[in-house]
């Protein structure tokens, strides 16, 4: 099984001490967000993750836990840096102390495992074709031989983000082939390897592979193991990546950036901070009494059995 944390909200950057009591009492619970009454408890030792996938806007507090699981399970981590300032990602570090924070990692644990994310690409009048290109040729200068890729995607425009970026400008066939090129071509000149992931668009073209964030080959390269050949189902529409178990939860996130799809509001994020418990084993508030908890099917999908030792064993 395939561990995320966390495509629905930045656990890395706010909740670090919950997931280290995770994984030192060693299963953590998990709520189904379509239907909340029904949770899942996973095992957390080496034995039964075959990786873990580490998402966020700003490693640094989690900077003392890296040793741990690049050490003790099969790893990546994917850091998103992109072009926008305070005015759209209010609670994200500045791009020179993002940037900073992703060399920083890329000693901790091995470029080969490291990913840069510049997503989503989204127009507006202060963040024009021309600003993207330019800021990402600044960040791929400093964090070229750091990082395994770079991943992009442009911005899905669904209903939530019209209501909060009414400034938003929709990204044409042409603006986003003119993104590609430019930025495919800023990428090789840095030597970076540059992908899109849930894009049904083909930019092969400008060097631009289309993959998935998340492949066995993928983690299989950055780890050293080999897996099987299995299909990937993706985890949401257009995805491509191998499936993999949240230990997150929606409307959590503190980064509050305006373009996500994962919070409601700003406000029910605030709320369900307040209900957050570092020493839960699910993610906000308790178990309750009409919950169904089921213990999940945790497969592997590693070619041989290689068991992984926990420091908390030593």
């Amino acid at each position: 099984m395939i561990l995320n944390v966390s495509a629905r909200t930045d656990i890395v950057n706010y909740y670090g001490e919950w997931l280290m009591n995770r994984f030192r009492e060693g299963f953590v619970y998990t709520r189904n967000p379509l239907f909340p009454n029904r949770v899942t408890r996973y095992e957390l030792t080496p034995e039964k993750l075959d990786a873990v996938l580490f998402s966020s806007k700003n490693f640094a507090p989690f900077f003392p836990h890296v040793p741990f699981f690049t050490k003790s399970y099969r790893t990546y981590f994917y850091y998103t840096i992109t072009a926008y300032g305070k005015d759209i990602e209010p609670h994200v570090p500045d791009i020179s102390s993002s940037i900073d924070t992703l060399l920083a990692l890329s000693e901790l644990t091995e470029p080969k495992r490291l990913a840069w994310r510049y997503d989503p690409v989204l127009l507006t009048e202060q963040y024009p074709i021309e600003r993207h290109l330019d800021t990402f040729r600044d960040i791929a200068a400093r964090v070229r031989g750091r990082i395994d890729r770079c991943i992009f995607s442009f911005v899905e425009m669904h209903i939530k983000l019209y209501q909060n970026m009414p400034e938003i400008v929709p990204l044409t066939l042409e603006q986003k082939r003119t993104l590609a090129e430019g930025l495919g071509k800023i990428a090789r000149s840095y030597g970076i390897r540059l992908q899109t992931c849930g894009e049904l668009n083909d930019y092969s073209a400008f060097g631009i592979a289309r993959s998935a964030c998340a492949t066995l080959p993928m983690l299989g390269s950055a780890n050293g193991c080999t897996f099987r050949n299995v299909v990937h189902r993706g985890n949401r529409r257009n995805c491509k990546c191998i499936e993999s178990r949240d230990v997150g939860a929606y409307n959590t996130c503190p980064n509050k950036c305006r373009y996500c799809y994962a919070n409601i509001s700003a406000e029910e994020v605030d709320i369900n901070r307040e209900k957050h418990d570092p020493a839960s084993p699910i993610f906000i508030g308790h178990l309750k009494n009409d919950d169904r908890l089921m213990q999940g099917l945790q497969l592997s999908h590693l070619k041989s059995d290689e068991k992984q030792i926990s420091l908390f064993d030593l």
